[in-house]
């Protein structure tokens, strides 16, 4: 998966309806090499993504169903069907039953759904422990006028974001997402991307970036980075961030848990509107009509 197909792939996925936080062309270019995506379209315009993970080969149709032949072709060359959306699964469910097709949720890939009025104002005894950490944060680090400061992502920023990802991962002891996150970083704005960055006493404390989807109803929050020692940092860059997008942005995707319990339970605590829920799909050898 190259650059050069940025001009193709992002107007396509930017149209699609359910807001898969995979399928925007960014996120796909950034983890490209974690999952060695492969990309090609089909004649009849079928775009088809090829991946692995964990030793086993699957494959994402973003755009819909190619046809029979295609899609059971693929499963001979891959282990699973991945990514299927509700959209792509509704208009399809029968025709893939009986083409021996079996489809089971993938639950640990769900995308978390929040309004993005409930980040930016966290109303409500339902938030009223969001609230307190995020006054808090403020309370400690803001008792001078302009002791916090919020800032758009802009080129000239970020070494100091990256300041922050060093330190992020040093405190870590791990990894994790640091060389997709620090890419997404150095070309952010030639993927469309978007995002703020935090100062605590003018130093760099936090950053987050993403970009919208779903036609421009929804933004995925891609990467989310800050240094631990701010208590309440995470939560204050989750209120001001939402409360910095326009009114068109309806949700904010906060992507999957990855069926991490721990990142499960916090990511339950912001109470989702819903879900982008998502489905795999598996081949019955035998079954279909032939």
């Amino acid at each position: 998966m190259t650059f050069a197909l940025k001009d193709l792939m992002h107007p396509l996925l930017f149209q699609t309806p359910d807001g898969v936080s995979e399928y925007t062309f960014a996120n796909l270019y950034l983890f490209r090499k974690r999952y060695n995506y492969q990309i090609s379209l089909t004649r009849d315009k079928a775009l088809i993504i090829s991946g692995e993970r964990e030793g086993k080969k699957f494959f994402m149709t973003p755009l819909g169903i190619p046809g029979r032949a295609i899609l059971i072709g693929l499963f001979d060359t891959h282990d699973y069907w991945k990514g299927i959306s509700d959209s792509i699964l509704t208009q399809n469910q029968g025709l893939l039953a009986q083409w021996g097709i079996e489809i089971a949720e993938d639950r640990d890939n769900f995308d978390y759904l929040y309004l993005r009025t409930d980040l930016a104002g966290l109303p409500g005894k339902r938030y009223h422990k969001k609230r307190n950490l995020v006054n808090a944060f403020m309370y400690a680090y803001n008792r001078e006028a302009g002791s916090l400061k919020q800032q758009a992502l802009t080129k000239d920023l970020i070494p100091h974001a990256l300041q922050v990802l060093d330190r992020w991962r040093q405190d870590k002891g791990a990894d994790g997402d640091y060389v997709a996150a620090q890419e997404a970083l150095e070309c952010f704005a030639s993927l469309g991307m978007q995002g703020a960055i935090y100062y605590v006493n003018g130093s760099p404390a936090g950053w987050c970036l993403g970009e919208p989807l779903a036609r421009g109803t929804m933004f995925a929050v891609h990467f989310e980075k800050a240094i631990d020692e701010y208590k309440g940092i995470y939560q204050y860059m989750n209120q001001t961030f939402a409360a910095s997008l326009p009114e068109s942005i309806v949700s904010i995707n906060r992507e999957q848990d990855l069926g991490d319990e721990g990142l499960r339970q916090a990511k339950m605590t912001y109470r989702p509107s819903g879900f982008v829920r998502k489905y795999m799909g598996s081949f019955v050898m035998g079954t279909g009509d032939g």
